[in-house]
């Protein structure tokens, strides 16, 4: 009952507008006042241990290189190598496009990130090459959810930091799953191209494809660079953040000098921002996963299941149902640190691996990106293709039925998430 209150108490709050961070700490302090014996010393011990993590660390320097990659000129010299390699097949540029966001995907670790800087130079070329304004905008805006899923992905470090899982591991695991969407989302991206006649790009020779390559090689070495180093044992991935941080403004100011020096201050203060936002909803998040542990919620969810006879089939189909409708309301860092502390545990109990359960989530959460009324890309898009979130979503669909085919062969394909980092020994 004090489970159904606290949750009835968050929802209510929410729906009010209230921010979800400032929704989280309410109810918090309700519960922790009124209906449970909790000591307050603990919660205040738990609340310092709990956002003690390195780990934490990751998401402010990845928030820095993706801002750094996007304001330096990376996103426009993937756009021009991926142009060359495939722009000649049907629908070239948008093809083009979803490279490019995997590519940048693979940099940024995020998805807003990608799709503004692949968007707001691509939706504009698409139709000045004459390519319908839906088809354009729902390519790329589809594609820009890659963003969270090919490694490094903030979300995931967001899954890692509320189960303890590993980084690494989870970075690894998103590998083959990114490469198969991205596939998936070219091909239907390809055969709308072809049935409706769209324009192709000439054929670049094999002198501007190295043209090409060695011009975008500095942002391609960043892949390199944090991939490698986290598989190697180089560096942990927080030490990899930080390098990428690094990296991308070495390569932004000195090498491209696409960002001027006095452009970096605001670099660092937006970054700082949304960093600090976010680990703002980590902090009540972290207390709300106490309390929730505190009251054998997951527990009682796991025994209740149990007892249902419910095996790891329908949970899972359960957790996507949920998952999906919490992606209409809520944005991505704040549903995986409010839900994954609960249902991890439940997961865990019916022998559900913990990295193949992180990449259900973050596949689910690229969902969530696309679906009203609080889909992030599809602002975002609304924004660089001048069109109204009901159109834009319209434009999405397509893809989006692609990703939801997606979702299913990942949860019930386990091998999809797990053969890389199996063959890596970073998991059982």
């Amino acid at each position: 009952m004090n489970a159904l209150i606290i949750f009835a108490l968050l929802v209510a709050l929410m729906l009010t507008g209230m921010p979800v961070s400032i929704a989280l700490g309410l109810t918090v302090l309700t519960f922790l006042f009124t209906l449970t014996d909790v000591p307050i010393q603990a919660v205040a011990l738990k609340l310092f241990t709990g956002i003690e993590n390195f780990e934490i660390m990751a998401i402010p320097f990845f928030i820095l290189a993706g801002n750094f990659l996007t304001h330096g000129g990376v996103a426009r010299r993937m756009i021009v190598f991926a142009t060359s390699m495939i722009g000649h097949w049907p629908g070239g540029l948008a093809l083009a496009g979803v490279m490019a966001c995997a590519l940048f995907a693979a940099v940024s670790g995020s998805s807003p990130a990608t799709v503004v800087a692949i968007g707001s130079i691509l939706m504009p070329a698409m139709l000045k090459a004459g390519f319908p304004p839906r088809f354009g905008a729902g390519a790329i805006t589809s594609s820009g959810a890659l963003g969270i899923l090919i490694p490094p992905s903030i979300v995931m470090v967001m899954y890692a930091v509320s189960t303890n899982a590993s980084i690494g591991a989870l970075f690894m695991a998103g590998v083959v799953p990114g490469l198969m969407l991205a596939g998936m989302l070219g091909a239907v991206t390809v055969w709308r191209a072809w049935r409706g006649g769209y324009p192709r790009q000439a054929r670049a020779s094999w002198g501007q494809r190295a043209r090409a390559l060695r011009d975008s090689i500095w942002g391609l070495m960043l892949i390199v660079i944090v991939l490698g180093g986290i598989y190697t044992g180089l560096f942990t991935p927080t030490e990899a953040a930080a390098m990428s941080a690094v990296y991308a403004f070495i390569i932004a100011v000195f090498v491209y000098k696409d960002l001027r020096l006095r452009d970096v201050p605001r670099v660092l203060l937006a970054s700082a921002n949304m960093s600090a936002m976010l680990l703002y909803i980590i902090t009540n998040a972290v207390l709300f996963s106490f309390l929730m542990t505190s009251e054998q919620v997951p527990q009682g969810i796991a025994q209740w299941m149990i007892d249902a006879g419910l095996g790891p089939v329908v949970f899972l189909l359960l957790v996507n149902l949920l998952l999906l409708l919490a992606g209409n309301v809520m944005e991505p860092s704040s549903i995986v640190l409010i839900l994954a502390p609960i249902l991890f545990p439940v997961a865990a109990h019916l022998g559900i691996d913990p990295i193949h359960f992180g990449i259900i989530m973050v596949v689910n959460m690229e969902i969530g990106m696309l679906t009203p009324p609080v889909g992030l890309n599809l602002y975002v898009a609304s924004g660089i293709a001048k069109m109204g979130i009901t159109e834009l979503t319209v434009a999405v669909w397509p893809w989006l039925l692609t990703m939801l085919v997606f979702l299913g062969l990942v949860t019930y394909i386990p091998a999809i998430s797990l053969a890389f980092p199996r063959w890596l020994g970073m998991v059982p």
